[in-house]
């Protein structure tokens, strides 16, 4: 138990921070695009500006994301074997798709975009950034897939003989429930982080210096927090949405999350709990009456099953035992992966407002440009916590236990080995990446050429 609750650690603490960097690799690339193609079409040098400043930013997320997904995976044969060896025919599928053909594109792609200035011509040059975009939205497709079968496994057979899942429906992998569901819910945030990095750095460079490249970042500005409020929106549409696909796969997890032990018709949405939150006679709610029957049902009086019911039915099913996730972390990250993203969006609402004024910026909306990327990260982060401890004790809902997933020869003394090793090394790389962000977001932007002619901004706004 030791070793695998140590496993459990190092790949939880692997993806969080591999998850730190994912959501700007796939939703900064299209602002990238976005303002490569504005240049373009405008011809004014400010879109060239922003172009290769995000584009800089981008590229050093990039890295860590490829760097720290490489040794997520690693992980599957290092500690998970018994569950690869399981499972590894369905699941390295899309995997593999995802390696070979999304990323292939991505990563060639972007080399062209690197090296490709002056070299080629601008519009093939613009195609590059787009195909790195629209590649980086297959990674994500089929990344999501593979973790939505773990969620609901569709399109295998279990071979008895071998004691191996099959696969039989490629098909029906790729056009799971829960990944259809899923998918759109983690583009929005995913776009909700990107125009946050790039509102808050456009924010801080307006703050700071007012001065120095205005009409550019104020563009930016506006481009960022717009993105920022429609991603936040699409981001609550999409989790409705996602909440109901939810509540019809692991009704636990719906349960848990709002720490509901008893069956209610119709059941309140929880504010906020007090209590252990491991039992229903010591928890005081508040709930919003009816509003988890809607989001989990769709109608305002329908039924929600509570974690008793579910627990007595899952022993009749899958034979004794406990099939609880941790209510606690579920309940909190649950929560938190709603308020961080919705603070987010009222602190891009702001920044436009006061774009609208047009006067000088108070010290609370310079401090929100500091944290503002900060809030989807985190948010985005605890959405993951949310998805993975609620589906426990699965692995595989329904299929493998995650007791059973874990290395049968693998020791204590190596997992803690490993933990450690990764532990400090991811440490060292987020003060690094850290570091080179904030670096290239303070330089402002590179020299290009003349200010637009005929801006209405205030002369030696920009630095070209």
């Amino acid at each position: 138990m030791v070793a695998l609750d140590l496993a459990r650690w190092q790949f939880g603490i692997t993806t969080v921070f591999h998850f730190l960097f994912v959501p700007l690799t796939i939703g900064l690339p299209f602002l990238v695009a976005g303002f490569q193609t504005a240049w373009l079409a405008t011809r004014h040098d400010r879109w060239l500006g922003l172009t290769k400043f995000f584009g800089t930013l981008f590229l050093v997320a990039f890295a860590m994301g490829v760097a720290t997904g490489i040794v997520l995976e690693f992980q599957f044969g290092m500690n998970w074997s018994a569950y690869s060896r399981l499972v590894g025919e369905v699941f390295g599928v899309p995997l593999a798709l995802e390696g070979l053909l999304a990323f292939f594109l991505q990563s060639t792609f972007l080399g062209l975009w690197v090296f490709g200035w002056e070299r080629l011509p601008k519009y093939l040059h613009l195609g590059c950034m787009w195909v790195v975009a629209l590649a980086s939205a297959f990674s994500a497709y089929f990344v999501l897939a593979a973790n939505a079968w773990m969620q609901w496994p569709v399109g295998y057979h279990f071979d008895d003989e071998t004691g191996r899942a099959e696969l039989t429906d490629l098909g029906a992998v790729l056009t799971n429930k829960v990944l259809l569901a899923n998918f759109p819910h983690v583009a929005s945030a995913c776009f909700l982080a990107a125009g946050s990095l790039v509102a808050a750095v456009a924010l801080w460079q307006l703050c700071r210096h007012p001065d120095r490249d205005r009409a550019a970042f104020r563009s930016a500005l506006k481009v960022g927090a717009v993105t920022t409020v429609v991603g936040g929106v699409a981001l609550a549409v999409t989790g409705a949405v996602s909440t109901q696909t939810m509540t019809d796969t692991q009704p636990m997890k719906t349960a848990a999350a709002e720490a509901l032990y008893w069956t209610a018709r119709p059941a309140g949405f929880s504010l906020v709990t007090f209590g252990t939150l491991t039992d229903a006679n010591e928890i005081a709610s508040y709930r919003i009456p009816g509003v988890l029957s809607l989001f989990a049902t769709g109608d305002l009086g329908g039924e929600v099953r509570g974690i008793d019911d579910l627990q007595r039915e899952y022993e009749q099913r899958y034979g004794p035992g406990s099939y609880v996730p941790a209510v606690p972390v579920t309940y909190w990250a649950f929560r938190l992966m709603i308020g961080l993203g919705g603070l987010a969006v009222l602190a891009a609402a702001w920044a436009l407002w006061w774009m609208r004024v047009d006067r000088p910026a108070p010290r609370p909306l310079i401090w929100a440009a500091i944290v503002l990327p900060a809030l989807p990260a985190l948010g985005n982060s605890a959405g993951w916590i949310f998805t993975e401890v609620g589906r426990q004790p699965w692995i595989v809902f329904g299929l493998m236990p995650t007791s059973a997933g874990v290395s049968p020869t693998i020791g204590t003394s190596t997992v803690a080995l490993s933990l450690t090793l990764f532990t400090l090394l991811y440490a060292a790389l987020s003060i690094v990446t850290v570091g080179l962000l904030v670096r290239y977001a303070r330089a402002g932007l590179a020299p290009e050429g003349p200010q637009d002619e005929g801006e209405d901004e205030p002369e030696a706004g920009l630095v070209y």
